[in-house]
């Protein structure tokens, strides 16, 4: 497992190889019969282009199944990891075995359709918070990610310029409406959090009334999750809070709305949407007419 912080380049070419193997396995299994129909011998010079803006991520990922399905394939990739393209622009070119390049298509692209898709939703959160003079809030990821793709999503939203929150339940505490019911009070359950998981990165709990509010930080609670809250609730909850923990906000947020949001003073936004709801980037692999 890693953490929030370690996403090296080293950790993430070994997930990038990991996430493609699962991938090709599930995709060409014992072998791509429709690439069969092109002579083994024919070489091709491939073009992927974006049809539309985006900020562009999935690099080590098309690296790997390129590599994965035939190491002799040489992909030169033109716009670089975290930059946005223009519709139309080149992203990367690839040459090799005509056969091998049809066979990789398919899972080069999806990891780049959705990696930049979440990439560049980010990008647009952190955009627009940035417009709110004297902001500043972190727009944050949450667990709703795609089963067995959350390091790859969360990666993708740090190459937005967003910010990782939880990778798991195994590495960081947020305590809930449930979790405090079933423990025995706010006060309660942050001393249990004390106590049963003292490794944890950070220990965050959930509050929807500044009444609840109030009763974490006379607990001691150091982070803390503003539910569903009004601007003028949260407005009241940074003026309650003075500084003495970081305040989060979540539920329901979108580009509509985070700008206000923003500008009560809070620390982090969470946002769902980021890796739950995404809209896949278009791009196209064009063979060019000489290899």
């Amino acid at each position: 497992m890693t953490s929030t912080s370690d996403f090296s380049p080293t950790l993430v070419a070994a997930l990038a190889q990991a996430d493609v193997a699962r991938a090709l396995q599930e995709d060409v299994a014992g072998g791509d019969l429709t690439a069969g129909l092109v002579d083994p011998t024919t070489s091709a010079r491939a073009r992927v282009l974006a049809r539309e803006s985006a900020l562009i991520c999935g690099e080590p990922w098309v690296r790997a199944t390129f590599a994965q399905v035939d190491s002799a394939i040489d992909v030169v990739w033109l716009v670089p990891e975290g930059q946005r393209c223009a519709p139309d622009q080149v992203i990367f070119e690839a040459r090799g075995a005509a056969r091998s390049l049809l066979t990789a298509e398919r899972t080069a692209l999806n990891f780049l359709q959705l990696l930049s898709a979440v990439a560049s939703k980010t990008d647009e959160f952190v955009q627009a918070v940035r417009e709110v003079p004297g902001a500043r809030a972190h727009i944050v990821d949450t667990r709703k990610t795609l089963p067995g793709l959350r390091l790859a999503q969360k990666y993708a939203v740090l190459t937005g310029g967003g910010t990782n929150h939880r990778l798991g339940l195994y590495d960081a505490v947020l305590i809930k409406e449930n979790h405090i019911a079933a423990a025995g009070g706010v006060a309660a359950v942050l001393l249990q959090a004390a106590q049963v998981a003292p490794q944890a990165k950070f220990v965050e709990i959930e509050v929807e009334t500044l009444a609840q509010l109030q009763e974490a930080l006379d607990a001691g609670a150091r982070m803390v999750l503003l539910d569903n809250m009004s601007l003028a609730q949260l407005q009241m909850a940074v003026h309650l809070n003075a500084g003495r923990a970081i305040l989060e906000v979540s539920g329901g947020v979108n580009l509509s709305s985070v700008r206000a949001i923003a500008s009560t003073g809070v620390d982090r936004i969470s946002i769902g949407a980021l890796t739950k709801d995404v809209k896949a980037i278009d791009f196209s692999m064009r063979f060019a007419s000489s290899p």
